[in-house]
Parts: structure tokens; C-alpha cells; sequence
């Protein structure tokens, strides 16, 4: 791949999903995008280039930015967020949210959905607490892909493994061979929808709550701006 080609992936990828890729991060883009172009009958990253720069070919496209964005998670990841949400945020929801028993909360860039299952289960686990409220948690990415795998909750014996208490996966998981999967009363308690950041999300509606977490590291100082200031507009 030509320096031109690779500005033109930059660019490209700045664009559409706000990934600011820095000069010594081509062998990263070519690690992910070579079975990219060979999944499309393509057999170089310069012939890749020339498909996108022709234009018309919105799922080859689509695939060259989901593979490029990193889509890692884990279940109550960092620890401390979900330690704020049980003993700070949840409390002061339900004295302020008294009147309408109604509480929307939205993960943006959620993945592969650990974050939003992690929040589910931290409100099974305060039943009590919250017996005869609404909560409605919502899960946005920019990647289709990661959404479905989100969707369906079901997970390997190594990502149940990374963050997630042993008692809370067998109370909440059913086992299918190797996989576990959520149970359907919790995925019932989150929305997917398909999202990009750098355009408008104002049609969803406010929030009492937004976890917004590491998605905002692959952005410039502005975009990172304009996105938390859009996201203030709605709380």
C-alpha cells in the first residue's frame, strides 16, 4: 500500500467513524483490512483502495470501517463506573425519579453488549430496590456486526470469564455447550440500535444516565467536544 493510499484510508475512516489513525499504524490497518478485501474478491489493498475510491459500494465500505474500529469489551469492565451506578448514581435516580418510577439510561458505543448486560444485571440485583420502576436501557454502536452478537447475548467461556462473578453467571446465564447465554428476561431490558457518533443522535430522546466509555479515545480534541457536548444536550 502507497503512502497515498493509506492517507486516503485516513481520511476515509476520520470521516466516517472519527478513528484518527497516526502514520505508524499501517500495519494495523493492513493486518485488519487484507481479509477484508479478500472476503470481497480482492487480492490487494491497493486493488481495496481503488474500490473505495470508485465509489457506489456501500457494504464494502461498511466492512472496511467496522473492521477498523476495535470492539473490545468485558462484563463490569473497570469495576468502578458500575460501583458509582450501585452506590451513587442509582440512588439518586430513584429519589429524583420518584414521580414518574421511570429511568433511561444509554451506553453508547456498547459493543458487543457486555456493558449495558453488566448494567441489567446490577438492576436485577437490586430488585428490591427498584420493584414497580421503568428502566429502560438503550446499547448504540456504529457496528452492525458487534450489534447482532449483542442482540443475542450468548458469549464464550472466555469473555463470561472477564469481569463477571461466578454466582452472577450462573444466575444469570444458561449454559449451551461451550457458550453461555443471557437470560431472556434481561435481554429484554435493552433496546439495540445502530448509531454513528459524529452524526446527529438528538432523535433519541434524553437520558438520566450515559455511560460513554473509550470510544472517545480515537478522536480528535474537537470531536471529542462537539460529542460530549451533543450528549449534555440530552441529559
Amino acid at each position: 500500500m502507497t503512502p497515498t493510499e493509506y492517507d486516503f484510508l485516513k481520511r476515509f475512516l476520520k470521516e466516517r467513524s472519527g478513528l484518527m489513525l497516526s502514520d505508524d499504524k499501517q500495519y494495523l490497518v493492513e493486518s485488519r483490512l487484507v481479509p477484508v478485501a479478500r472476503k470481497n474478491g480482492i487480492d490487494t489493498l491497493s486493488g481495496l483502495v481503488a474500490a473505495m475510491q470508485r465509489g457506489g459500494n456501500a457494504v464494502l465500505s461498511n466492512a472496511v470501517v467496522e473492521a477498523m474500529t476495535t470492539n473490545e469489551s468485558f462484563f463490569f469492565r473497570d469495576k468502578t463506573p458500575f460501583e458509582h451506578f450501585n452506590n451513587i448514581m442509582l440512588p439518586a435516580m430513584l429519589e429524583k425519579r420518584a414521580s414518574s418510577r421511570s429511568v433511561k439510561i444509554w451506553c453508547a458505543a456498547a459493543s458487543t453488549g457486555q456493558e449495558p448486560y453488566s448494567l441489567g444485571i446490577c438492576l436485577k440485583e437490586a430488585a428490591h430496590k427498584v420493584a414497580g420502576w421503568r428502566f429502560r436501557i438503550l446499547g448504540t454502536d456504529l457496528s452492525s456486526e458487534v450489534l447482532e452478537k449483542a442482540k443475542a447475548g450468548i458469549y464464550s467461556q472466555f469473555e463470561v470469564q472477564r469481569g463477571l462473578p461466578i454466582q452472577m453467571l450462573l444466575k444469570y446465564f444458561a449454559q449451551q455447550g461451550d457458550l453461555w447465554q443471557i437470560n431472556p428476561d434481561l435481554r429484554a431490558m435493552i433496546e439495540w440500535r445502530k448509531l454513528n457518533l459524529l452524526e446527529n443522535f438528538s432523535h433519541l430522546g434524553e437520558f438520566d444516565i450515559v455511560f460513554c466509555r473509550n470510544v472517545l479515545i480515537y478522536f480528535d480534541q474537537q470531536t471529542k467536544i462537539d460529542i460530549l457536548q451533543r450528549i449534555a444536550r440530552m441529559m
